[in-house]
């Protein structure tokens, strides 16, 4: 293939790559977007495979590359379930980070292509920035993985003076990179680079360990726009337009994801880094492992939970991680259908951090087969509830947390929720009274005029279902 094919063929996958950002935009047309996507991506590696760049020889060793990688990902499309998403999302831009570093390695040691004056000051910085970047995605997002599958805790690690430890070591990395950049032979600028590498990587640690659990989402978006600037970073160091675009992409989106994100949680991005957020305590722990409520609370069975979505004119549902982990989406689109063809108006209210990643429960109600228009977002029901003769609540706990807007000196004082204790019933199901992910009680399970449904999810909704149907 000529490189002027090649050339078209990587505008064509750029174009393909922006049509398929749009589609992932809207529910309604993401498998379009994501047909694109795939388009798209077999084009670019077909067209750097048998382009000018790659001789014969190397095709066999790029062949082999495909194979093992298309078969980890074969494996973990159909192994990996909906809940362990965010993780795997996570481990996959710690392979991102984990190229951009050892493709500058690579650049750096290569002496086919002499840079001589300006032009290796140039190429010399994109490789020192290009692994810096890589570095902290790779650790951070391999953190990161820790934390949203349960190996590493949630609550955030705060060492004492850490901004004053994060500044030093900015620092010391723009020294190394004076030192790189001025180097008199490749072994020192090498010894500058391996030391900025390191002090990357436990950067990249640090920054994530900081981070308390409610501010997953907004870690999952921030390590994708590193992962995209990473991946920019690697189209540079190998002159390659088309890494370049496709890095700028993600990585612009992903930093307007953690912008839509902290707005959704009224937080800024600096306090997000600064950590912290689902560091407070949670209430004293009973011996059953429950955390100590203030008041009673009001428990009710399945069968009394059906009554109550029977006598409904409008039911509003919540879901939340509890219904990801129980696997009940199947069961709650059954529940839907059921009242809907009883002449009750059911809608899902979807907060924007919901779950573990951004989009977790719109992509499990869709793999229900959820219809689209009933699945509004907060802004959008927010205003509804008080109209509402049920609200529903799935696994779902620190997002319909009146304290957030009741409670000034609440960790989540500020965060935008959903009003669910406006309707004139709601029913929050969960295993028990354990406070959510940032570690704050929930005055909403004792008001007067909220029931608990104890239990799994699945098991309970089950419950219910045969209840409607009987």
């Amino acid at each position: 293939m000529s490189q002027s094919l090649a050339s078209v063929a990587y505008l064509g996958a750029a174009i393909l790559f922006i049509l398929s950002l749009g589609g992932l935009s809207n529910p309604e047309s993401s498998r379009r977007g994501n047909l694109l996507g795939m388009i798209g991506m077999t084009l670019a590696v077909l067209a750097t495979v048998f382009g000018p760049r790659v001789t014969e020889s190397g095709i066999a060793w790029i062949v082999i590359a495909l194979a093992v990688g298309g078969s980890v990902g074969i494996f973990a499309a159909r192994t990996v379930r909906m809940t362990q998403m965010p993780e795997l999302v996570a481990l996959m831009h710690s392979l991102v980070g984990l190229a951009a570093c050892l493709v500058g390695f690579a650049s750096y040691v290569d002496t086919s292509v002499p840079f001589q004056g300006a032009e290796k000051t140039v190429h010399e910085a994109e490789i020192y920035v290009g692994i810096l970047i890589g570095a902290v995605t790779f650790s951070g997002s391999l953190i990161a993985f820790g934390k949203l599958s349960g190996r590493i805790g949630g609550k955030p690690l705060l060492l004492p003076a850490r901004h004053w430890l994060n500044l030093v070591a900015l620092v010391v990395v723009i020294g190394l990179g004076r030192q790189f950049l001025n180097a008199p032979d490749a072994h020192t600028g090498l010894a500058a680079l391996v030391a900025m590498t390191a002090i990357a990587l436990l950067f990249g640690i640090h920054m994530v360990m900081a981070i308390g659990g409610a501010d997953m989402p907004v870690v999952i978006s921030m390590l994708n726009s590193y992962s995209g600037w990473a991946a920019a970073a690697t189209g540079f160091m190998l002159n390659n337009d088309l890494l370049i675009v496709t890095g700028a992409l993600v990585g612009s989106s992903g930093a307007i994801l953690s912008y839509i994100m902290c707005a959704a949680m009224n937080r800024s991005f600096i306090s997000v880094i600064a950590g912290g957020f689902g560091s407070g305590a949670p209430k004293k722990a009973t011996a059953g492992g429950q955390a100590e409520p203030q008041r009673e609370v009001v428990a009710i069975s399945a069968q009394e939970t059906a009554d109550l979505l029977r006598e409904a004119k409008s039911v509003i549902i919540v879901p939340g991680y509890g219904m990801a982990v129980a696997q009940a989406q199947h069961t709650v689109n059954e529940i839907t259908q059921v009242l809907r063809a009883r002449g009750v108006q059911v809608r899902f209210g979807i907060h924007p951090v919901a779950g573990r990643m951004p989009g977790h429960m719109n992509v499990l109600l869709a793999e229900a087969k959820v219809p689209y228009d009933i699945v509004l977002e907060m802004d959008e029901i927010n205003g509804d509830f008080p109209d509402t003769d049920l609200a529903m609540v799935i696994g779902a706990n620190d997002i319909v947390n009146p304290s957030a807007l009741e409670d000034p000196t609440s960790p989540i004082a500020g965060m935008p929720v959903l009003e669910v204790w406006k309707a004139k019933t709601s029913i929050v199901m969960k295993r028990s009274m354990a406070s959510g992910y940032a570690g704050v009680d929930n005055p909403l399970f004792y008001k007067e005029n909220n029931r608990m449904l104890f239990g799994d999810a699945k098991k309970m909704l089950d419950e219910v279902l045969a209840a409607l149907k009987g």
